[in-house]
């Protein structure tokens, strides 16, 4: 795949899972026949991803990621976003790695950043 199509397919698969509310079309369009998790709150599989999304947005309804950034280099890709869990609220801030075959994500980690109400500096997050 080019950077601009894993770009693409990473992309994609966080908004239609995670905006869009639809992880199963998630999963079927952009992961691989196996899904390596390593978020130690989050089994292997898709299935469990599935089910982990559909956990968090019945929990956050109005949550909604906003993808800042992304970085490809071979076949893995990582995404910086900014995750807000409830409008109005500071969020998350996000980094997921992703590593794909086939043009299929096939493993994911991520680090999780609580946005805090103050800075030692005036950079922001993002």
């Amino acid at each position: 795949m080019t950077e601009k199509e894993l770009q693409a397919a990473a992309s994609g698969f966080l908004d239609t899972a995670f905006n869009l509310g639809e992880p199963e079309t998630a999963v079927t369009e952009y992961v691989g026949d196996k899904y390596v998790q390593h978020n130690p709150q989050v089994p292997d599989g898709a299935e469990a991803f599935i089910a982990f999304v559909h956990s968090m947005r019945s929990q956050f309804p109005e949550m909604h990621l906003d993808i800042k950034r992304v970085i490809i280099q071979g076949e893995m890709v990582v995404t910086h976003s900014h995750l807000t869990l409830t409008p109005g609220e500071p969020g998350l801030a996000i980094a997921d790695f992703f590593r794909f075959e086939d043009g299929k994500a096939v493993e994911h980690w991520d680090v999780i950043q609580n946005i805090p109400d103050t800075s030692a500096n005036s950079n922001g997050m993002f």
